[in-house]
């Protein structure tokens, strides 16, 4: 017999397969807290790599950033997680008719050279920093893929992987600790024409709170805790831009360098 998790990712995943926008779930499997939402969340996955969507490699952290957070309408980040076949590196493309709504998010991106596993103490940002490898430039791909976003709430699109479609990562960068991560500049370009700019101080007033944040969610909500190897996207400076066939999309972060998308019929 299903759990009530396992009822409300079945759902979930039928929706997201069928390309049909997602509706919200019945109030009886709808996720009470953030707890619940996660265990929706690891169901769907399971799911979704049974039916073809690969393992899970990465991680995003959505609305680390208060013009994020004012986007949704909520007060706190939440996270999701990648398939690795959704993975590009350096320039991808990607069809439009592959999502309901595709945009594009501008972010500072980690790999784990040590694992960050779930405890009762709380991760300072000092050792999540130890534990950082590699830093990238990642332009994460977002699918609006709901009815409405607002009413289905932020537990539900958390349980759906909060909008994660996939990923372009950049090339990494080993020696990134003279960079001052507070201060990056992120600039997204779509046709040649900038459209958007941010600082990484939004992201939680630096990038690696978000990744102390999130080893820290995945103790508090009995998720199984961040491996070495694995990447980590850790929120957009600059508000998502949505896009359409026949877009050229530049993004760039100070210290980085630059990843590029195109979006075809």
């Amino acid at each position: 017999m299903q759990t009530p998790a396992q009822r409300a990712a079945a759902i979930l995943r039928d929706q997201r397969l069928s390309g049909i926008p997602i509706a919200p779930l019945p109030s009886d499997l709808a996720p009470r807290d953030m707890t619940e939402c996660y265990a929706i969340q690891t169901a769907l996955n399971e799911m979704l790599s049974a039916a073809g969507h690969g393992k899970v490699v990465g991680h995003k952290i959505g609305c680390t950033t208060p013009v994020m957070q004012a986007f949704v309408g909520i007060n706190h980040p939440a996270t999701g997680r990648v398939f690795e076949p959704t993975v590009m590196h350096g320039h991808g493309e990607v069809s439009r008719k592959r999502f309901v709504k595709v945009g594009i998010e501008c972010e500072v991106a980690v790999r784990l050279a040590k694992d960050l596993l779930p405890r009762t103490q709380p991760y300072t940002r000092e050792e999540v920093t130890d534990a950082v490898g590699d830093l990238m430039v990642g332009m994460e791909l977002v699918d609006e893929r709901y009815t409405d976003y607002r009413e289905l709430g932020v537990r539900t699109l958390a349980a759906d992987d909060f909008y994660n479609a996939g990923c372009v990562l950049g090339e990494p960068v080993t020696d990134w600790r003279h960079l001052d991560l507070a201060n990056l500049t992120g600039r997204t370009w779509i046709n040649e024409v900038e459209v958007a700019s941010g600082n990484s101080v939004m992201v939680m007033g630096h990038p690696l709170n978000a990744l102390a944040w999130l080893a820290n969610a995945h103790g508090e909500h009995g998720l199984p805790g961040l491996r070495v190897g694995e990447f980590i996207l850790l929120g957009s400076v600059v508000e998502t831009q949505w896009l359409k066939a026949g877009d050229r999309v530049r993004i760039e972060v100070s210290g980085l360098g630059s990843v590029r998308l195109d979006v075809v019929d």
